[in-house]
Formats: structure tokens, sequence, C-alpha cells
């Protein structure tokens, strides 16, 4: 098989805005640079009541089963999330914490939400998954 004919070109403007958002993605500090919050820190937060708002960035189905108890939380998924009326709800003069099932969604939502302007969009790393593993019987009771 030889190779295709079709000519393709990236957007140039476009990767020097993600170089810049990437430019302190380095090293030892990669995880704070793509603002990734761990679960004991995310569960700090609720009990020194700091002001945030959650996004359970999951599918309807997915909510169905287990969801945030949180009353600073929102559940608008990804295919929804970008579009003009939710992103009108989202703040920015609070912390937003993204959360799914695992962190890989998460992670696609608030970089692509830091990558539009919302710099205070963090990450739970690890998602619902890690914070569930975090939050045995003993933490959830403390």
């Amino acid at each position: 098989m030889g190779m295709s004919s079709i000519s393709w070109s990236y957007d140039k403007e476009e990767a020097n805005s993600y170089a810049e958002l990437f430019s302190s993605v380095v090293g030892a500090e990669a995880g704070k640079a793509l603002h990734l919050m761990a679960p004991d820190t995310f569960v700090e937060d609720i009990k020194d009541r700091k002001e945030f708002l959650v996004i359970d960035v999951r599918t309807p189905v997915e909510t169905g089963i287990f969801g945030m108890a949180l009353s600073n939380s929102l559940v608008i998924p990804v295919d929804q999330l970008f579009q003009p009326v939710n992103l009108d709800r989202l703040p920015t003069d609070k912390l937003i914490i993204i959360m799914c099932q695992s962190g890989i969604r998460s992670v696609a939502v608030g970089t692509a939400l830091r990558h539009i302007g919302f710099d205070n969009a963090y990450i739970l790393k690890g998602g619902f998954k890690a914070l569930s593993a975090y939050l045995g019987p003993k933490q959830a009771y403390q």
C-alpha cells in the first residue's frame, strides 16, 4: 500500500495556544500544572467548607446509579458541557472541580475548559473510583 495523497495540515494558531497551555507541564510539577486535585485534598476542601462547584460529566446512566450529593454540584454530561447555556452556568470566581468515573473524561474536559479561559478548572484525579477508594468506611464517617 502506498501513501495517501490526501493533504492534511494542522491549525498553527491552535497549536501555539496549546503549546502555551502546556508550557508548564514538566517534571514533578506536571500534575499541579495540569490542575489535578487528589481525592484527599478534595475531601479536606469539603470539610473546610471551601467554595467550589463540582461538575459531574458522566452520562445520565452513570449518574442514575450513583451521584454527587453535594449541594454545590451540577451534572452536565461531556456532550453537553460546551454548549453556551451550560458554559454560562460556570463560575469564574471560585474553583470548578471536574469529575467523572475514572478521571479520563475529566482530564479532557478540564484541559479544554482551561484552554477556553476557565483557569479555575481543576480535575479530580482518578475520578469517582479514586474518591471511593480513598473514602473507606473510616474516612467517610470522620
